[in-house]
């Protein structure tokens, strides 16, 4: 990771540690970088915060002051950017989104062209100009100067492209989604609408305050209880920008990461579709799902956590399906990127080509019970090398054997310590998660 660039773009509080000013300059040496041979040509999409009109408008300035035309596809989703830059020959296209994070933090993320996450020597170029450590870059002038158009025509395409990849009709199926008052709230029920589902959705009415807050798949207790109540047969929850599902069966099961791509991996090998019978995983997924991969005879690759790793894993060794256990999964025949939408479109295409309910298909796989304990921390890498706490986690994976795991990383997009452990009931999890944090505590390294 670099000084301002995370795994998951350049993210921070809006204005406190990403500001408009970082974003002008994003967008110059963009517009520079690409625009060294030819007009450069920039698509642009948001989330529903309301800081994301302001990065907008930087950004369009920037990129327009050297000389890149700008294309804007408005409030949408990540995939749906990956989707257009891709399919529309773009030379890269910017998110605006935090993700999963609370309203007041914002982010950029930026998309090659090829529709997939921006290689990391460019990512340094920008760093560097940001500090003002870079060449100098000229401003466009005259005719040089770029253009703004607005381009919702090319959210309208992903979204007639989601729907011509449906292979049943979802009539009579009662499906929940959970849009998070986020960039779905705009595309995901008139996919479902189309296709013909009686389609009951919730968290889709955003004020740009509200966007993830107590809904969509880091809460996803909510579209449980909604699921249940209202008697759906399935329901989806994404994030702020779709770029993660998480599911709800009709008996209330939370159907998480793993189970996603267990569902969809033994759905795609009996049908051929699963590339070299390999699945890519991330060092967070459950030791549940690997048994039962074993069983199943399915080959599995594990990455660190961030879907650019299991994207860059999947191209490397030409896999068709990965993912992680937070609800980013890559189809990699159909998008270059996690897919909420998409994710939800496949596991219907499951259910109804397997004629039978997702509490049916999952009865054969048993997860570990696994706890995650987020740790707000003054200095991610200090408490990383810290020889106490490294002591501990130590004697604690000694202790879970074969039985368990622990696992201490750093967040790749907040100031967190992440504590996972599984074992083989709730009570060792917290035991064990427990110990670790208040080693972390005692050391002085919580964030006050």
């Amino acid at each position: 990771m670099g000084k301002y660039f995370g795994t998951d773009g350049f993210r921070g509080e809006a204005n406190i540690n990403l500001t408009v000013e970082h974003a002008f300059k994003v967008g110059r040496y963009l517009g520079y970088y690409y625009g060294k041979n030819h007009k450069a040509r920039v698509v642009i999409g948001k989330d529903t915060r309301r800081s994301s009109y302001m990065f907008e408008y930087a950004l369009v300035a920037g990129l327009t002051a050297s000389g890149a035309d700008v294309y804007l596809l408005h409030v949408t989703t990540t995939p749906s950017v990956s989707y257009v830059v891709r399919s529309e020959n773009f030379d890269c296209g910017i998110m605006i989104s935090a993700s999963h994070n609370p309203y007041y933090d914002n982010g950029i993320k930026i998309l090659n062209g090829k529709g997939s996450k921006l290689e990391a020597e460019v990512e340094e170029f920008i760093e560097a100009y940001i500090d003002n450590e870079g060449e100098e870059i000229p401003l466009a002038t005259r005719e040089n100067i770029g253009k703004t158009i607005d381009y919702a025509i090319g959210r309208n395409r992903y979204i007639g492209y989601l729907i011509s990849l449906a292979t049943r009709s979802f009539k009579d199926i009662k499906v929940g989604l959970d849009c998070a008052n986020g960039a779905s709230f705009s595309i995901a029920k008139g996919v479902f609408d189309a296709l013909g589902a009686e389609t009951y959705v919730i968290n889709n009415n955003p004020n740009g305050l509200n966007i993830n807050e107590n809904s969509g798949s880091t809460h996803i207790e909510v579209l449980r209880e909604y699921v249940l109540e209202n008697g759906l047969d399935v329901g989806f929850a994404y994030d702020g920008d779709a770029d993660r599902c998480l599911a709800v069966d009709d008996k209330g099961n939370i159907i998480d990461g793993d189970l996603i791509l267990y569902i969809c991996g033994s759905y795609m090998k009996e049908r051929g579709e699963l590339k070299n019978n390999t699945i890519v995983t991330t060092i967070m997924s459950n030791l549940g799902l690997y048994k039962a991969l074993d069983e199943l005879g399915i080959d599995y690759e594990k990455t660190s956590v961030g879907d650019k790793y299991v994207y860059e894993n999947m191209v490397k060794g030409g896999y068709s399906l990965g993912g992680e256990q937070s609800g980013h999964i890559i189809f990699s025949k159909h998008a270059m990127t996690g897919d909420g939408i998409l994710t939800s479109l496949k596991l219907m295409e499951v259910m109804l080509e397997m004629k039978m309910k997702l509490s049916d298909i999952i009865k054969d796989i048993t997860l570990y019970p696994q706890i995650l304990k987020n740790v707000r921390v003054t200095d991610k890498d200090l408490v990383q090398e810290d020889a106490q706490v490294k002591e501990t986690v130590e004697k604690v994976a000694k202790a879970l054997g074969d039985d368990g795991r622990i696992l201490v990383r750093a967040s790749g997009t907040e100031p967190l310590i992440r504590i996972m452990v599984e074992a083989e009931t709730d009570e060792i999890c917290n035991k064990y998660a427990n110990e670790v944090y208040e080693v972390i505590k005692k050391q002085g390294y919580l964030l006050s």
